[in-house]
């Protein structure tokens, strides 16, 4: 499967390594058009419509995170490269699929382009069939403690959980609970019952995904109509579902 890949890095000498790298390391990466301003970027993507951009964070008149802004409907993925470790956080928020730190490790350039072939490959083959989760039904029990004792659900009822600071939500269908465990909780407690983390906010049961969009990250939607982010970081893990 041949990428289209635009490079958006303001310096010459950066944008000639990294071209090099790619041709010669990538061979499944075709690069498409380089720029080195952020009005520059946002237009040649436009124009493109790449399947994966090297996105320098520091650039003149801009960074990073506004030529992301302008872009807020997006479908291909983002692999930052800087030289600055502290824009790590806020590159995984922007739902950065990979994230290079200069000088350019070889081996961590082809762990890039792996993931995100590993990513496009796969939506294209979610395109092309039924969206149909090789998780087995769910069946079992799961106790949820509340102020006045506990509350036992059917973890097949669950259709997500939702983080809200140190508590989370369950919603099933009809109506949802306040539990006063942390997400990270329900996450570990429902990891043999085919629960995908989709978000930092979002703890989905696969089966009852009927269809998955693709995005800046993606998005799922569920049996009951409700549509979830999905982030890069997240995106592989979910879509190992359906493989």
């Amino acid at each position: 499967m041949k990428l289209k890949a635009v490079l958006v890095e303001d310096e010459a000498q950066s944008r000639e390594i990294l071209r090099n790298y790619v041709g010669k390391y990538c061979s499944d990466i075709e690069i498409v058009g380089e720029a080195d301003t952020v009005s520059k970027g946002v237009d040649l993507i436009r124009e493109t419509k790449p399947d994966l951009l090297f996105l320098d964070v520091e650039m003149p008149f801009g960074n990073a995170f506004d030529l992301i802004d302008q872009l807020p409907e997006r479908e291909f993925e983002i692999v930052f490269v800087t030289a600055y470790d502290q824009y790590a956080l806020e590159a995984l928020n922007n739902h950065a699929a990979y994230y290079l730190m200069k000088p350019i490790a070889i081996d961590e350039l082809q762990k890039a382009v792996n993931h995100v072939k590993e990513i496009k490959i796969k939506e294209k083959q979610l395109e092309e069939q039924l969206l149909k989760t090789t998780q087995p039904k769910v069946s079992g029990k799961i106790t949820i403690p509340q102020l006045d004792g506990f509350q036992v659900l059917d973890i097949g009822d669950i259709l997500f959980c939702k983080a809200d600071d140190n508590y989370t939500e369950i919603h099933l269908i009809n109506k949802k609970i306040l539990v006063s465990k942390t997400l990270k909780y329900f996450e570990e407690a429902l990891s043999d019952f085919g629960f995908a983390r989709t978000h930092k906010s979002f703890l989905v049961n696969v089966n009852e995904i009927v269809k998955y969009r693709k995005g800046k990250g993606g998005s799922v939607v569920l049996s009951n109509g409700k549509e979830l982010l999905v982030s890069s970081s997240r995106k592989r893990g979910l879509l190992s579902f359906f493989e």
